[in-house]
């Protein structure tokens, strides 16, 4: 029988049953520790129970998925009260989740284990633990996860969110800050970022084209590639939007997606970029935009 622990007995609660809620714990002690801004004394508890809550995040559940696992995870990590070794396994867990061919039947697992990898990569980069070949295979894992999406669904008034395309971005980003990536890696986050910003006759409605172009605002940001790879790379992506004598539903996808990803980036450029960053990216940003005409 699984042991329900409540509220008030949450940090005396001991052991793990998998499943969700965790077998050591059940939803009202959860909704409890929420209400008290995750604030877990003991530590013990925390780790274990942040590996306990990564089945959560293939709930169908929103509230479970969302307002309680990735929610805590997320407050703990961001707070430093997470261990390398429960990042560790954060990091071992969610990575064989975005592996090709796992399952997930219900579109939520992949989604949510490279938003909560986003976390890892962050706390990461605030405090390094990752040795530089985990580093490297949270870079090959996360650009194949973005380059492998198929599933655009959003937002659903019932199940909540899937969104994998804006997490897979979201992971980019994280990734795209950490100083410790290459030129090759930072290469192989732009081409993963690039492979989604028009899918096959998908019209973006969720704000993914923000999302996407984020991390190509701060790799530019970070003053790796030139002026002419910057050329390079906005002109081969307006190239693969075709522009037929009569437009079809995936041409006016691709017009849609291709704007919604340069008109904030440029924005973004012109409001917050640097000058050097202006000077770098904003002729080849220009350039692609007047495509649209």
């Amino acid at each position: 029988m699984r042991v329900l622990c409540g509220a008030s007995l949450l940090l005396a609660c001991a052991g793990a049953v998998a499943g969700c809620p965790p077998g050591a714990t059940d939803r009202a002690a959860l909704d409890a520790l929420r209400r008290a801004e995750w604030k877990l004394v003991d530590d013990g508890r925390r780790q274990a129970l942040a590996i306990e809550l990564l089945d959560c995040l293939q709930s169908p559940d929103p509230a479970l998925r969302d307002d309680l696992a990735f929610a805590a995870i997320s407050r703990w990590s961001r707070d430093r009260q997470l261990a390398p070794a429960t990042l560790q396994t954060i990091r071992a867990t969610l990575t064989a989740r975005l592996a090709p061919g796992s399952a997930d039947p219900s579109g939520f697992a992949r989604p949510f284990a490279a938003l909560a990898l986003t976390e890892v990569a962050r706390a990461d980069r605030m405090a390094p633990f990752l040795s530089a070949d985990e580093r490297a295979d949270l870079v090959r894992v996360g650009t194949a996860y973005l380059h492998s999406v198929r599933d655009y669904r959003g937002f659903d008034a019932r199940e909540g969110w899937r969104h994998g395309v804006a997490h897979g971005a979201d992971l980019m980003l994280q990734l795209s800050l950490n100083p410790a990536l290459d030129r090759a890696q930072l290469d192989a986050l732009l081409a993963a970022l690039a492979a989604q910003v028009m899918p096959d006759g998908h019209f973006y409605i969720y704000g993914e084209g923000d999302r996407l172009m984020a991390p190509v605002f701060y790799i530019g940001r970070r003053g790796a590639l030139s002026s002419e790879d910057w050329s390079a790379w906005f002109a081969a992506l307006a190239a693969k939007r075709t522009t037929p004598d009569v437009p079809t539903q995936a041409s006016l996808a691709a017009r849609h997606d291709l704007a919604a990803f340069l008109l904030p980036l440029y924005a973004s450029l012109k409001e917050q970029g640097t000058a050097e960053m202006q000077a770098r990216m904003l002729p080849a940003v220009t350039a692609a935009l007047k495509t649209l005409d």
